[in-house]
């Protein structure tokens, strides 16, 4: 993982820069993608809507864009189906601060966005509800 380690204000200048735009995996394991269950075609596109999703939190004071950086990870759960999230870590540690789904895949949790974090030991979710939460717990609005 520490070998393609960026901060996210430079992922996201990479990726405005369309280093990305590739559905090869080896530019998506670049992007930042760690684990997977799904195909590795579906990467690159899995690569776009997270993206997207993590430029409407751009700008959040819970985030340090030069001391974090970004991974994706698509999950399997014994109960549900597969579904992606992106975490925001420490540059220095590698610690997880946040844990970011936009949409569950658990059975008893099934499309429902949600935010974790470091602040309450990942002990219940910061946020569970819609995208638009999400949205509002890092942005305030």
């Amino acid at each position: 993982m520490k070998d393609n380690q960026q901060n996210i204000l430079n992922y996201v200048k990479n990726y405005n820069a369309g280093k990305y735009d590739s559905p090869d995996v080896t530019v998506q394991i670049e992007a930042g993608w760690y684990d997977w269950f799904c195909k590795d075609e579906s990467l690159y596109r899995k690569t776009k809507k997270l993206t997207n999703k993590l430029k409407k939190i751009l700008g959040s004071t819970k985030i340090n864009y030069i001391d974090n950086y970004v991974f994706f990870k698509n999950n399997c759960p014994g109960d549900g189906s597969l579904y992606d999230d992106f975490r925001i870590c420490d540059m220095k540690t590698g610690d997880v601060i946040y844990t970011i789904t936009p949409r569950s895949g658990f059975n008893n949790k099934k499309g429902l966005a949600e935010v974790w974090g470091k602040e309450n030991k990942f002990e219940k979710a910061l946020v569970s509800g819609t995208w638009k939460d999400v949205v509002t717990f890092f942005m305030g609005k």
